[in-house]
């Protein structure tokens, strides 16, 4: 039966989606500019954002082949970029069968592509990216493995792989640890005159001069902030609004607390409203006291503890509140990131952590962005 009565939600905006991405792309006419759509687009549904930008993007781009292969079950026909790379000599295979492009990051991963191509007849065809590891210090070849990287892909016969590495902290303008990582990574390219990506969303808006021939789109692409607000050069939309419903009103005295703990007493008499989000939803149980969400035009507090199933906030200051009242918890009207901020958290883990307990809601898209 196909029936819900609980109003909670993530309403997501395909619309929004594509304009963001034709947005950040057009920074970098220059560039092929991917979608990073891992973690289930960041939680906004891979198969419907893959669906949306398949007019528009040259490539996707996710974590591991699981993912990807959940996309080609569902028609999508793109190339689709394996972040992570082979995680056993089978991930060649089944990549070159469905178009993946591999990540390259250890040597390990090289010996596996060496043993699979002396079993066969023809040259592995499949497009390859070797990751440089230019200071994040995470995945990546060093830097002076790199000759000797790209000279076992020529002898293998692969001569079209691309150079990539990724940033540690674009995100903050003319940040000298990401000059440096530039300055790296092109004096690597000039010798090697590969194909490259450094850029993420933070670089293709902070960094023209890491824009490649592919940047990597992620949170941007989903209206959320890789940059201070302040220093953001485009308008971006939301993407994901997450919404609930008021299930419950009462007065509380003053001297009265609320929830678990006692951790929040009412200083005047006061009224509060209870909302059909916890914890189990993916709203996080460490939401500060005073959490914002957005009321009939108003913003009103988190009062007391984040629960399993239900959260609290004062509604003292706010006129016509009544049961079934739409509450946006972060969206269109709330942004993600002042959220994250009372949660001591970033826009990235509250998108991805929303929980299948709540559905997702798709806005389509309009005929004229087909």
């Amino acid at each position: 039966m196909n029936y819900s009565s609980r109003k909670t939600n993530a309403i997501i905006n395909l619309p929004a989606l594509v304009d963001n991405y034709n947005c950040i792309a057009n920074l970098a006419p220059q560039s092929e500019t991917i979608a990073v759509i891992k973690a289930n687009a960041y939680g906004h549904g891979a198969i419907e954002v893959a669906k949306a930008l398949s007019h528009c993007a040259p490539a996707f781009a996710v974590a591991f082949i699981d993912e990807a292969l959940i996309l080609r079950d569902a028609g999508i026909t793109l190339p689709i970029l394996i972040l992570e790379g082979a995680l056993s000599p089978d991930d060649f295979t089944i990549a070159l069968k469905h178009n993946f492009w591999l990540m390259i990051h250890n040597t390990e991963q090289v010996d596996w592509l060496v043993d699979l191509s002396q079993k066969q007849t023809t040259p592995y065809s499949g497009r390859l990216w070797l990751k440089i590891d230019t200071g994040m210090n995470r995945l990546g070849i060093m830097p002076n493995q790199v000759d000797s990287v790209l000279t076992t892909l020529s002898n293998l016969q692969i001569h079209d792989a691309v150079l990539c590495s990724h940033f540690s902290t674009a995100e903050a303008l003319n940040n000298p640890k990401t000059l440096l990582q530039i300055k790296q990574f092109e004096l690597i390219n000039q010798k090697h005159q590969c194909k490259k990506s450094l850029a993420n969303s933070a670089g293709i808006i902070n960094f023209p001069e890491s824009h490649g021939d592919y940047n990597r789109l992620g949170i941007a692409l989903y209206g959320a902030t890789p940059v201070p607000a302040s220093d953001l050069s485009v308008k971006l939309t939301p993407v994901m609004t997450l919404q609930s419903t008021i299930i419950g009103l009462k007065k509380v005295a003053v001297g009265e607390s609320v929830g678990y703990g006692e951790t929040w007493q009412a200083q005047r008499p006061s009224r509060i409203a209870t909302i059909a989000i916890g914890y189990a939803d993916g709203y996080p149980r460490n939401a500060k006291k005073g959490t914002p969400v957005f009321i009939n035009g108003q913003l009103a507090p988190l009062a007391g503890r984040v629960s399993m199933d239900m959260i609290t906030v004062d509604v003292t200051d706010i006129a016509q509140v009544k049961l079934g009242s739409i509450v946006e918890l972060w969206g269109e009207n709330l942004p993600i990131e002042e959220v994250a901020r009372h949660m001591d958290s970033i826009n990235y883990e509250l998108l991805t952590r929303v929980s299948a307990r709540v559905p997702n809601q798709y806005i389509p898209i309009k005929p004229q962005q087909k």
